[in-house]
């Protein structure tokens, strides 16, 4: 099994604290009625829980930038620019235009760029995961995001500049494992151009 296999962190918090909160509102306070031995709990849309999900890992990732930042203090942040593209054919020179603008805005320096090919997979599994299906091959299998790993360990980086979460992936516990991958053993952070935002299963 990969270092980077994702680890069940079991209910979402926050829908927890968001169901809780609506028990009283919904149920008259929490007590019983007659005819009604179970309190009646907010139904959670497939749309909440996605909203949900996208807070908490933008929580994540803010987290592991914060820390970074600490630790740089005033020195620029380096980043490598990295593009996922669709075919051998297109050429991620968009991207890296939009990625530079970015960095231009928010200070940082681009030490490297790094792209992969996207290719499809067409069935993925993953053991005790309600998640959605990843539509390409995980980061870690690919040789861009291979050297991207490496340059952050080596302290080549501070971090990974992308467009959006998709350019790593659509699946939201191979993208939750990679946030704390490079946060806890690259010491690294990922920065996103277009925010996480909820998605529908893929």
């Amino acid at each position: 099994m990969s270092p980077h296999d994702a680890v069940k962190r079991g209910p979402d918090v926050l829908s927890l604290v968001a169901l809780d909160r609506g028990r009283g509102k919904h149920t008259g306070g929490g007590s019983s009625t007659a005819g009604n031995d179970h309190p009646r709990w907010p139904r959670t849309s497939s749309r909440g829980k996605r909203q949900s999900r996208a807070s908490q890992l933008r929580g994540i990732r803010q987290h592991f930038y914060r820390q970074v930042v600490d630790v740089q203090a005033d020195q620029p942040l380096r980043v490598l620019a990295y593009s996922l593209v669709p075919s051998p054919r297109a050429r991620p020179d968009e991207d890296w235009g939009t990625l530079q603008a970015e960095a231009d805005q928010l200070g940082y320096a681009i030490a490297a760029r790094l792209h992969d090919v996207a290719v499809p997979v067409t069935t993925t599994y993953f053991p005790a995961s309600s998640a959605s299906q990843g539509v390409y091959t995980p980061p870690w299998d690919r040789p861009g995001w291979r050297e991207a790993e490496r340059q952050l360990r080596a302290g080549l980086a501070d971090g990974v500049l992308v467009l959006d979460r998709h350019n790593i992936s659509s699946d939201d516990d191979q993208y939750h494992a990679v946030i704390e991958h490079l946060g806890e053993h690259c010491r690294a952070f990922l920065h996103l151009v277009i925010s996480e935002e909820p998605v529908a299963p893929t």
